[in-house]
Order: structure tokens, then sequence, then C-alpha cells
């Protein structure tokens, strides 16, 4: 898969250009089809780009953001993804739709918030992390193989079981967003661009992908 890349002298400046691509994708598909359909991960550098992204100009009644992954904990536990996502967005009129990891029956609870997913998103942000994971698709885990479903529980990782878009999920993206920053990624920002489908981002499918990366993570 061919990755547009730009790369920005410090984190801040990254997750600002990020967010500007968020931007870009929600006016013009609000423009074309009157709604704006994304999936945002967590990670590092999450917090600045929601911050950027919750001042732009955008009309939020007209948006909806989905969880490319979480860890299972409890609500407002700082682990979760959603945390970060309901606090940037939560005074906004934006539909935002949390996965239910604090049901006892994990399995069930990934089924039903698989039909809910789009057939399409029109943007997926993703990060990277130095093991060459996205999402919470681990080197290892067995959800890599999963192809007939949308939505998996994964094993631990970190300490947190998680649930996960799948391969199949993420290819219903339109466009990818990467953001990625630090110099501890700059190994796995190399693979995940030469397509080396040993590490799990490689394996993630779009027909347009744009990598955001500050200085440190792209090896300057």
């Amino acid at each position: 898969m061919e990755h547009t890349v730009e790369q920005f002298a410090d984190p801040a400046a990254a997750s600002e250009r990020a967010a500007g691509a968020i931007t870009e994708s929600a006016r013009a598909a609000i423009a074309a089809r009157g709604r704006f359909v994304g999936a945002v991960s967590g990670g590092g550098g999450v917090a600045a780009m929601f911050a950027a992204l919750a001042g732009h100009d955008i009309a939020w009644d007209r948006v909806t953001l989905f969880q490319v992954d979480e860890r299972v904990a409890p609500d407002g536990d700082p682990d979760r993804n959603f945390t970060a996502l309901r606090l940037a967005f939560g005074d906004t009129p934006a539909e935002l739709r949390p996965m239910s990891v604090t049901r006892p029956d994990l399995a069930a609870a990934a089924g039903d918030y698989a039909t809910v997913l789009p057939e399409r998103f029109d943007l997926v942000h993703l990060g990277l992390g130095p093991d060459g994971h996205t999402a919470s698709l681990v080197p290892g885990d067995p959800v890599l193989d999963v192809v007939d479903r949308l939505v998996a529980v994964t094993r631990p990782y970190q300490g947190r079981v998680r649930l996960t878009l799948t391969y199949p999920a993420l290819a219903r993206a339109d466009q990818l967003l990467w953001l990625v920053t630090g110099a501890d990624k700059a190994a796995a920002l190399r693979a995940l661009l030469a397509g080396d489908r040993s590490i799990p981002a490689a394996r993630v499918r779009s027909g347009v992908s744009l990598v955001v990366a500050d200085a440190a993570a792209g090896g300057a």
C-alpha cells in the first residue's frame, strides 16, 4: 500500500496537522453526504490531536466517532481510550460510539459493536507502537488472523485485555490517517512504509493513507 508521508519538527506540530487532516475529511464528507463517520484510536499524542481537533470549525452535530480499540477497564479509567475521547468531545454535539468493555461477556460486546459499524468509514485514525502494532492488533495475538468478525477480543497486552477492530473492519476506511511520534517508533515506521508484513500495522489496507510523523519518528 502506498503512503503519503508528512514530517513535522515536533509532536505538537504533527498533532495539529493530524487534526487538520481529520477536519478536511470531515468537512468534505459533510458537504458531500451530510455526515462524517470516523474511527479514532488512543495512544501517545492523541490527547493533543483531540484538543486541536475539538477547536476546529466543524459541524459537530453531523459527526459520528467510533472507537478503533479499547482497553477493558472501568468507565472513566485513565487507561480507557474513551476517557480522552469524551473529555475532548463530550461537550460537542458529536455522536460518540464507545465500545462496551465493562460487560461481563466481552465476545457478545464485540459482536454487538460490530452490528453498529458503518459499511464505510470516511477516515480511520491509527497509531503505531514500537513493536509494530496498530489498533490492538499486536504481534503474536490470534486476533491477527480473524477474518470472519469485524470486532474481536484480544489476549492481555500490557496488562489489559482489549476489544479491537479487525483487519476486515479497518479495510472499510476510505482513508487512513497515521499519527506517529517519538524516536521509539522510528524502526516500526520504516517497516510500515516498506510494507513489511512481519509487523501487524503493515497488513492494514486502504485506498488512501496519510502518515503524519514528527522528526524523531521519521529518523531525522
